[in-house]
Order: structure tokens, then C-alpha cells, then sequence
């Protein structure tokens, strides 16, 4: 990316192993994010560009001395950020926070949307997935490198269980995930605020109960009245505007949590005094989708969750640009790009 609007494929230096915790990956899928779409809005021009991309499942082509968890010829997935999986924050399955972890594009690794990449940390990072590269259940694997686990953390930071309402803010990819993270996690009542009828009908099909289509007040006034004017146990924010996390707040009911998983884009947080009195818990923040693998995996495996339906757009790497314009305008949810 050179600048907001401005996504270009190009022929790069091959990715290589450079230390000895590398692992080179072959990427055969990838993907779009919606947090890719933030840049795309408002980077100001690069005249070296930016690698983009942080979703990927690859085959491993070669490893490190010190690599001893993955071995040539092993189908991986990534998380969208690498991690050494044994400093203290890791072993408390904050991944996100590793002291020897980063970001997939920056600091000379490879970034996502590409053909290939040097993966750093990757014993700690990577995780092997016991089927071939052209499994049926690919698009749901590749969202376990970011949106399904986001959205899983959304729902565990809004402390969503047995009994309780949950109300997910926002219906792109990762606010779909998290009504299936709801349903999963056992919330009775699963109310999804989103106005686009694509992905209403998709999130009805993943377990919504009930759609707010409303927006600001008038989102606030509906959901009450849904849960006899109390509010909603649990909050899922999936977006990260102002308006969005207003609404999150709001709608959240006395002694209830709310779950932020979408980048904020205000540097407060509003409703302080609303908030305080509620006694509301506000939680959240980038996912450690590191943590949530393991125990996310059999059930896309055995197809008890079927993120994958999140995908509605698939291309090959040089639509990428298209993939960008599509997703930014509304037109797709989400963008799979395969290799």
C-alpha cells in the first residue's frame, strides 16, 4: 500500500530464512481484514510502500536450526501477529503483549498478502493443521489466524455465558464471528445491530435472535425494549468508531461487560459517568488469537462453527486491489485470496 487507495501488487524480494526461529512459509491462503481497510481510508503517501497483510495458511518450505514444532512440508496457519509462546505474557495467553512478538509487515517480515513468508518465532507462533492444502474447510481455518479468534475474544471479555444477552455491535466479519462466539459460549439471547441484509440473514444463520437495525438512540431504545428496558448482560464492540462504542456502552444493562475488540478510533473512551454508576465492566483490546487455536480448531474441524461463511468474495492475488475497493465500499464482507 502507497497510500489511501492505493494498493498495487508487486514483485518483491523472495522471502528467506534469516534466523535461526524463522520459518519459511508458502502461502496458499490468505486475506483482507478489516482493520486493512483503516489505512486504506487514511494512510498519507509511502515511497517505499507498506507490505500488507497478516491472515494466512501456508506450507512450510524450510526452518531454522533452533525450529523443533514444525518441519518442512507441514500445512500451518498463523496468527495475525507472531509471538515467541513462552514469555510471561504468552504463558498467561496474552499473546498480543509477547516481549519477543510483532506485526507481520513491519521490521523487514514479509507481510500476509503475498506468495510467500519468513515467519519469525515460529515455533511459537505457528500451528499445524492435520489436513491437506485444498480441504473444504479452509475458509474456515484462515479465520482462526484472526476474525474468529477476535471474535471469540470479544464475547470472553464481554463475560458472555448460559442465560445471558448478548448484544454484538457491528456486522462485518468479525461482529458475524462473534455471534457465533455467543451461541458457542451459550448466550440465550443474541441480538446483532447491523443494518446490511447479507450479512443480517448470515448472522441469523450463526445463531442472532434478534436484529437492530436502528442507529445511535434510536439502536439504544430498541435494545431496551428488547430486554425489557434493562439492557444487555453483555456487549460485543466490533467496530472501534466513536458512534459504535457509544452505542456499546449505552446498551449495556447495570453489573454488565463490554467486550472492545474494534481499533478505537477516538483516543477516550465516552459515557464515563454512565458508565461508573453502572458499575459496567469495559474490557477487550487485539485478540491473543495464539490462545484460542487449540481450543477453537476441533470445532471447525468437526463443523460445529462454520466461520468460513464470512468469505463471500475469493480471487487470486492480483485482485487484491479489487478485493480492497470491494470491501471498502461495502460490497463484500470479507476478501479470501488464494494462491
Amino acid at each position: 500500500m502507497y497510500a489511501a487507495g492505493d494498493v498495487r501488487i508487486e514483485n518483491v524480494p523472495d522471502a528467506r530464512l534469516i534466523e535461526p526461529n524463522d520459518a519459511l512459509v508458502t502461502v496458499t491462503r490468505a486475506a483482507i481484514c478489516g482493520s486493512d481497510l483503516w489505512p486504506y481510508r487514511t494512510m498519507e503517501h509511502s515511497d517505499g510502500g507498506r507490505r500488507m497483510g497478516h491472515e494466512f495458511i501456508g506450507v512450510v518450505e524450510a526452518v531454522g536450526a533452533d525450529v523443533r514444532t514444525v518441519k518442512a512440508g507441514d500445512l500451518v496457519v498463523s496468527p495475525f501477529l507472531w509471538s515467541d509462546g513462552t514469555c510471561v505474557f504468552c504463558r498467561e495467553g496474552l499473546h498480543t503483549s509477547c516481549l519477543h512478538g510483532g506485526r507481520y509487515g513491519f521490521d523487514d517480515v514479509d507481510g500476509g498478502q503475498g506468495e510467500a513468508v519468513r515467519v519469525p518465532q515460529a515455533d511459537g507462533t505457528l500451528v499445524v493443521l492435520p489436513v491437506g492444502r485444498d480441504d473444504a474447510l479452509m475458509p474456515s481455518l484462515l479465520t482462526l489466524s484472526d476474525v474468529m479468534g477476535t471474535g471469540h475474544h470479544a464475547a470472553l471479555a464481554a463475560e458472555t455465558g448460559p442465560g445471558k444477552t448478548a448484544a454484538v455491535v457491528g456486522d462485518g466479519a468479525v461482529g458475524l464471528c462473534g455471534v457465533i462466539a455467543a451461541k458457542r459460549l451459550g448466550a440465550e439471547r443474541i441480538i446483532i445491530l447491523g443494518r446490511h441484509p447479507d450479512r443480517i440473514a448470515l448472522a441469523t444463520a450463526f445463531g442472532a435472535t434478534d436484529v437492530v437495525s436502528e442507529r445511535g438512540d434510536e439502536a439504544v431504545e430498541r435494545v431496551r425494549e428488547l430486554t425489557g428496558g434493562f439492557g444487555a448482560h453483555s456487549v460485543l464492540e466490533c467496530v472501534g468508531l466513536a458512534g459504535s462504542t457509544r452505542t456499546a456502552l449505552e446498551i449495556a444493562r447495570p453489573g454488565g461487560a463490554i467486550g472492545r475488540v474494534g481499533l478505537p478510533q477516538e483516543e477516550v473512551i465516552p459515557e464515563a459517568l454512565p458508565t461508573f454508576f453502572g458499575n459496567l465492566t469495559i474490557s477487550g483490546g487485539p485478540a491473543p488469537v495464539r490462545a484460542y487455536i487449540e481450543e477453537l480448531l476441533p470445532d471447525v474441524l468437526e463443523g460445529r462453527i462454520e466461520p468460513g461463511r464470512v468469505f463471500d468474495r475469493v480471487g487470486p492475488l492480483d485482485e487484491v486491489p479489487d478485493g480492497y475497493r470491494a470491501m471498502n465500499e461495502r460490497g463484500a464482507i470479507k476478501a479470501l485470496i488464494e494462491f
